[in-house]
């Protein structure tokens, strides 16, 4: 009762805001949607597709009936469990025995249990799957780097197996930049490496680089490790997949920055370079591991070595909740200025804290200023953003940072979308509705 007291203590009133503020006009709001062009995968030719991949991979020096860990994290990826049980199907026609293992670093409250529960909360359990999960938070050491002795560590149930074959989305890290940066390569040094391994990770790359860091590890653990390559999955602007590929061990880091400069070419982003005001509706690791994709927002709470994108330029974010399969981790609410409520209700902090300590980026959970409503949330984000006329103001509301196609956006952005060949007007401008302080239509969502 205690943590709930002050959590409500921190809740800003909506009156409060209003009159803090004093009259603030609110722009008048539309919906726009960008126009892209994409060729993915028929849904219906992702199985086979992923079993092919799977089936290319360097499985020839694996026993008849030897085990083969498969490697899952805990992003939100399309068609992942559809991805996930076709690898293990071509597997097991393959005469293997596959299982799959939670490769996501501290998430799910580095816990055995929480990692698994974060699985479950993507589709990958093991009715869906037809295999077994093994969960656990046990690591051990395989190698250390030859230069500077980093000890070098992987899941122990993937470790004792006589084959290892993660499965990632290859695409821009919101952390640093490089030839590798999110993908296979970084699930086993940080993902598979569990608690122990991201925190030995993150706590080296304040003095090295994640750029040098990881392709470094990934020679350790190829060396080391019955890795016999991986699947790799690029996802379009509507997170659609585009690519599903098996990479062979030999070709690993070069295919996979191959993959990357595919995955920047085909991310969704926020198709204005100025803005006043972004609010997104939610954030969570399933979206990204900032909770919100620093290479759309343009900011990066705390850089490891690296600076942060040069654009957008956006004055205030306002975040309105967190993604049921966050499990209440709020990783990256430091980069909003305001937060709604249910924010700080959803808040596991706990989880958070933890997830912060293992990736030493502890300015991405400060919890900004919090706002009782929708409307304080505007009307705050639009009083501290200069003298700015209301018909001028430079506003979008989206779903979160991965669902880009369909913007709410204020009159000025509505009118520059109606000269732009990549943007169309689906809904005129009106005022913003409230409902109890709350948004109703039009949003985001709608469509």
């Amino acid at each position: 009762m205690g943590d709930m007291n002050t959590r409500d203590d921190l809740v800003v009133p909506e009156s409060t805001v209003l009159e803090a503020c004093g009259e603030t006009p609110l722009p008048e709001m539309g919906v726009i949607e960008q126009v892209w062009e994409t060729d993915p995968i028929p849904t219906d030719n992702v199985a086979a597709r992923a079993g092919d991949a799977a089936a290319s991979l360097a499985l020839a020096d694996v026993p008849n009936g030897g085990e083969v860990a498969v490697g899952v994290g805990s992003r939100g990826i399309e068609n992942l469990p559809t991805i996930v049980a076709a690898v293990v199907d071509r597997l097991d026609e393959l005469g293997y025995e596959p299982f799959v293992f939670p490769a996501m670093g501290s998430h799910g409250g580095a816990t055995a249990e929480g990692q698994r529960e974060m699985l479950n909360e993507l589709g990958v359990n093991e009715g869906e799957i037809g295999c077994e999960i093994r969960s656990s938070m046990e690591v051990v050491q395989v190698g250390e780097t030859p230069d500077r002795g980093v000890p070098v560590v992987a899941d122990a149930n993937a470790a004792a197996a006589d084959a290892i074959l993660p499965i990632n989305r290859v695409k821009p890290h919101t952390d640093f930049d490089g030839d590798v940066e999110s993908g296979l390569s970084k699930m086993m040094v940080i993902g598979m490496g569990k608690q122990r391994g991201a925190k030995i990770a993150h706590e080296w790359a304040l003095n090295w680089s994640f750029r040098n860091m990881i392709p470094e590890i990934t020679d350790q653990l190829l060396d080391s490790l019955p890795i016999v390559g991986g699947v790799a999955l690029v996802e379009d602007q509507y997170d659609e997949t585009m690519i599903i590929e098996g990479i062979r061990p030999d070709g690993f880091l070069d295919r996979e920055a191959e993959l990357l400069k595919t995955a920047y070419n085909n991310m969704p982003t926020l198709p204005f370079d100025e803005l006043d005001i972004v609010v997104f509706d939610e954030q969570g690791k399933d979206i990204s591991g900032q909770g919100m994709d620093t290479n759309v927002i343009g900011r990066r709470p705390f850089a490891i070595n690296e600076p942060g994108p040069d654009l957008p330029e956006i004055k205030r974010i306002y975040t309105r909740g967190l993604t049921e399969a966050t499990h209440g981790n709020a990783m990256g609410m430091g980069s909003a200025d305001f937060v709604h409520a249910d924010v700080a209700a959803e808040l596991a902090s706990a989880t958070t804290f933890i997830n912060a300590i293992t990736a030493s980026t502890t300015r991405g959970v400060r919890l900004p200023p919090v706002v009782e409503t929708d409307r304080a949330g505007v009307v705050a984000a639009l009083s501290t953003i200069g003298v700015v006329d209301r018909d001028e103001v430079r506003m979008l509301r989206a779903a979160d940072t991965m669902h880009l196609g369909r913007l709410y956006a204020s009159s000025a952005l509505v009118d520059e979308a109606r000269e732009r060949d990549d943007l169309r007007v689906v809904a005129e401008p009106e005022p913003i509705a409230f409902e109890d302080g709350a948004f109703t239509a039009p949003s985001p969502h709608d469509g």
